[in-house]
């Protein structure tokens, strides 16, 4: 076991060596790019790469920081909570979504966006200036009009990320599960009668993930209402994500839990080495993936700019896309071990870090670049695009209350995402449609709070119960009890 643990760990390194000698032969700090605003300078040393190759390398790194994250965090597990050691996991791989979300809001701030001055554009002419060169906007006006939209595209990329986590990590893992379970046996998948009935089914754990996300969700229908983010947005979300926090960091660690490959390996070293190994993997996987998601995503954008796809789209959809990929990696690994309800717990930790943390931190990163407090703004079709965003997160969360998603559950969140994303596009590109794009968020809104709250009537028991038991784990949390010595009287 030894020997082809190391031999493993060897291969996951030796991934994304070719992506660090390059970033390292370059000059300079990493810039974070932006199809829509922000010119992409490519360092000294990728500036001769062709485009491709530049996706191929980093994301090829992505690929091998990614089975690093994974066994640092299967390892950590020996000694943390499972859901903490999945917490860290998630922040790890989504922080080049934070950094990519953060350049915009920064930007934003940095030119003076703020709802009042935003307000002197109209979308027509805020578009127009979308479209202008970098070089080619010299006027106070253009500059300010950049700037706001910088701040759709922070609430754009933000919303565009956490659909996918669910439109396609939810649905697509669940889907992966059950193909995966034809081949080879997983505990996990009842094949029941009927058309389509295969179902997944998880482990109570996550139970405590899917109220805290729920808790975020409620308050995220809130948030276009004040229109825009504000600090009241940040206490509140973070506050739901730091308590969080506070509950599974006491949660109980489970060493039994039988581990195979590198991970088995791993926690056999003596605690001290074990811990340094695993500190060791996060720093690095983490740092790998920040330095490589950027050019990655950056990539992709130049590729698809090349085949037509506007702008705008690709900043929502094929950036987080890209920004996302390690998560989604990661739990790929974890189903393709059995270990469905592992994935599906990194899946609903990501959503409820980036449901919380991403959202609550933009206001932070805008406020410094405005150089005082500020909300950070968005226009009609964002806000429009956030309640969507929460509509589709709460038939989720009704989807998971009995912890069970069948392959028709998952085709449905799966084909409302697709076809959300496609009408989008076509619109974009010019389609005649009976509504506009702002009006086309609002219907799915509209069909995903009807399934949801059908859901929630038809489980309300299983809703009672979910919130009883996390009830019970946030007071145990909270008054944990002490053991008396033997002995002790009454």
């Amino acid at each position: 076991m030894r020997r082809s643990s190391l031999q493993a760990l060897a291969a996951a390194v030796a991934l994304t060596v070719p992506w660090v000698v390059t970033w390292t032969a370059r000059t300079g700090l990493p810039t974070l790019s932006s199809v829509a605003g922000v010119a992409y300078r490519p360092p000294a040393g990728l500036a001769a790469l062709p485009t491709g190759v530049v996706v191929a390398l980093s994301g090829v790194a992505v690929l091998g920081a990614s089975f690093l994250l994974a066994w640092a965090a299967e390892t950590a597990e020996k000694d943390v909570p499972r859901s903490f050691a999945i917490a860290v996991l998630a922040v790890l791989a989504v922080a080049p979504e934070y950094a990519v979300d953060a350049l915009y809001a920064f930007n934003a701030g940095a030119g003076g966006a703020t709802a009042d001055a935003c307000a002197q554009f109209t979308a027509a002419e805020l578009e127009r200036i979308a479209d202008l060169p970098q070089s080619a906007i010299d006027t106070p006006r253009e500059r300010l009009g950049r700037s706001c939209h910088e701040a759709n595209l922070a609430v754009a990329n933000m919303t565009g990320a956490n659909r996918i986590l669910i439109g396609i990590g939810w649905a697509g893992i669940a889907l992966f599960t059950v193909y995966r379970a034809a081949a080879e046996y997983d505990p996990a998948v009842e094949t029941r009668t009927g058309f389509l009935t295969e179902v997944v089914t998880l482990d109570r754990s996550i139970g405590l993930e899917v109220v805290f996300l729920l808790a975020a969700t409620a308050w995220a229908f809130l948030v276009p209402l004040g229109g825009g983010i504000d600090a009241l947005d940040t206490i509140v979300l973070v506050g739901i994500y730091v308590g969080y926090i506070l509950v599974v960091i006491r949660g109980d660690v489970d060493p039994t839990h039988d581990h195979v490959g590198v991970p088995a390996y791993l926690q056999t070293l003596r605690k001290r080495r074990r811990i340094a190994v695993v500190v060791a993997l996060f720093v690095y996987s983490g740092l790998l993936i920040f330095i490589a998601v950027e050019p990655f995503a950056h990539g992709l954008e130049d590729l698809g700019k090349a085949a037509g796809i506007p702008g705008f789209f690709m900043i929502q959809w094929i950036a987080p896309l890209a920004s996302e990929a390690p998560e989604l990696i990661v739990v790929l690994y974890l189903v393709n071990k059995a270990r469905s309800t592992a994935g599906f717990h990194a899946l609903i930790s990501s959503k409820l870090n980036q449901w919380t943390l991403l959202i609550g931190t933009l206001v932070v990163v805008y406020s410094l670049a405005l150089g005082r407090y500020g909300a950070l703004p968005f226009d009609d079709k964002q806000s429009a695009e956030i309640w969507l965003t929460a509509a589709q997160s709460l038939f989720a969360i009704a989807v998971l209350i009995d912890f069970e998603i069948s392959v028709r559950e998952a085709l449905v969140l799966l084909s409302l995402f697709v076809s959300q994303v496609a009408l989008e596009f076509l619109l974009i590109r010019g389609l005649e449609l009976p509504l506009s794009a702002a009006e086309l968020l609002v219907a799915y809104t509209v069909v995903y709070v009807v399934l949801a709250v059908g859901l929630f009537a038809a489980r309300w028991r299983s809703f009672r119960t979910l919130m009883a038991e996390a009830r019970g784990t946030i007071t145990r949390a909270a008054f944990p009890r002490q053991e008396r010595p033997p002995g002790s009287g009454d």
